[in-house]
């Protein structure tokens, strides 16, 4: 059957989401398109031609982008079967059913789409374990190398830019899903509660193969920790590095894990690694453990120092506005990235963003928490909350227009801190020393890709 996977939105990658269900639904005989909407205009002849038409929503704003587009697609093809597959499936399915969404594949869905095509096809009966209507699946699947004929050219996405100036090109691929912790404010969480799984050695490289054919320079790995699996990563970079010896690397890796696997920094070192992505969410203790984060202040200050000595920039990411958000932690927060000369590592929007509640959250946990929110928006996705104090709320909403205003602008990560840095004294009434303006050198001379993400 004819099958259009749509992709609204992935932090300025080429979709692995679009790339391997492709590859599984093309070995079974169906004709599939992929649309990467971030890059390319709705194809009307692709919408009204598919028997099958599946969005991928692996973000929240993937999803709200997706939910925008249910009206128009049904509208031109009132007869396709709309399906939604990726880690908000599940957790937005109230919303998605409301819209038109028929079938929900959350976890690990590629076998689960290649069902679906089948039974809709009258190939084959539906199997029990992936009903109609849900389904989050954990099983081990055995996955097939990622098809990528389709998407745009890798020119068209986020580029990696170099202290120097220079700009490579970026491949994008995973070698794990899911995650072994339970941060009480992570959308994994509820999906995949503790358990992750790993995409095969070689099925990986050939991935990456295809994409330094297609001239990548760089690979991010979107694991959410690269360090679940320790013995699964550490032998792939090797073995990546053994066949690539001038192609680098990012990943992602919790403080936690940086801090107990020190000895292993060396290793990302020299096979490439460029920078590490770890989400640190706050600085302040009582907070982090609120989010059962697994780390503390002291030991962020510890990996930063370790990273920095053996050569490896870290990037880290932040929830700066929550519930205990207050003007003091939020001042040392920026106090601090000045102190660490982190400035240049820190994307803006990561010192607006607001913490997040979503259906099946873990932070439902939490008395105060469930207190302080009001009723589930189903356009937004999300439990609204309002700060107990005002003025935090609206220095949230200032800093996420200084960030838009000023990246539009294509002004640098120093002079949007500077502002962030103005308006968060001003909101605490706090007055600034001038010397306290002044932006190290060092700033902006690290690593990064040229697209800023998004929750």
């Amino acid at each position: 059957m004819k099958i259009l996977l749509i992709s609204t939105y992935e932090l300025g990658r080429q979709p692995f989401g679009l790339a391997s269900p492709a590859a599984w639904l093309r070995k079974r005989g169906h004709k599939v398109n992929c649309l990467d909407l971030s890059r390319q205009a709705l194809s009307e002849q692709a919408v009204r031609e598919a028997g099958l038409i599946a969005f991928y929503v692996p973000m929240h704003t993937a999803t709200r982008l997706m939910l925008e587009l249910l009206e128009p697609v049904r509208r031109s093809n009132p007869t396709a079967h709309l399906c939604a597959y990726g880690l908000y499936a599940p957790l937005a399915a109230d919303s998605l059913r409301a819209g038109g969404i028929e079938s929900l594949f959350g976890g690990e869905f590629e076998q689960a789409l290649v069902d679906l095509a089948e039974h809709l096809s009258g190939l084959s009966a539906f199997p029990q374990i992936h009903p109609l209507d849900s389904n989050v699946s954990l099983a081990r699947l055995r996955f097939v190398t990622p098809d990528r004929s389709d998407l745009p050219s890798l020119v068209n996405y986020a580029h990696l830019v170099m202290p120097v100036g220079e700009h490579r090109l970026v491949g994008y691929t995973e070698a794990s899903r899911g995650c072994k912790h339970l941060c009480r404010h992570c959308p994994i969480v509820p999906v995949y509660n503790g358990v992750f799984r790993i995409v095969d050695r070689e099925i990986v490289l050939a991935d990456i193969r295809q994409q330094v054919e297609a001239g990548a320079q760089h690979i991010t790995f979107g694991d959410p920790d690269f360090f679940n699996g320790v013995g699964h990563a550490v032998p792939l970079v090797e073995a990546l590095h053994s066949e690539f010896p001038q192609l680098s690397y990012d990943v992602t890796i919790k403080v936690e894990h940086l801090r107990e696997n020190a000895e292993l920094l060396k290793t990302l070192r020299d096979t490439g690694c460029l920078f590490i992505v770890s989400a640190v969410e706050s600085l302040d203790d009582h907070i982090l453990k609120k989010l059962q984060k697994g780390h503390t202040r002291e030991d962020f200050f510890g990996v930063v120092e370790e990273c920095r000595r053996v050569g490896i920039a870290l990037q880290p990411t932040f929830v700066p506005f929550t519930p205990w958000t207050t003007f003091e932690n939020y001042l040392d927060l920026l106090a601090q990235l000045r102190r660490l000369e982190l400035i240049g590592a820190v994307a803006p929007i990561q010192l607006a963003i607001r913490l997040l509640v979503t259906a099946g959250s873990r932070l439902l946990e939490i008395e105060e928490v469930r207190n302080r929110i009001g009723p589930f928006d189903a356009k937004s996705l999300i439990f609204p909350w309002e700060h107990g104090v005002p003025g935090i709320d609206r220095l949230s909403e200032e800093l996420e227009d200084i960030v838009s205003a000023a990246e539009k602008s294509k002004q640098s990560r120093a002079a949007i801190f500077e502002k962030i840095w103005r308006a968060a004294n001003r909101a605490a009434d706090r007055r600034i020393e001038e010397k306290d303006l002044l932006v190290p050198a060092t700033a902006t001379g690290v690593p990064y890709l040229n697209e800023p993400w998004y929750c």
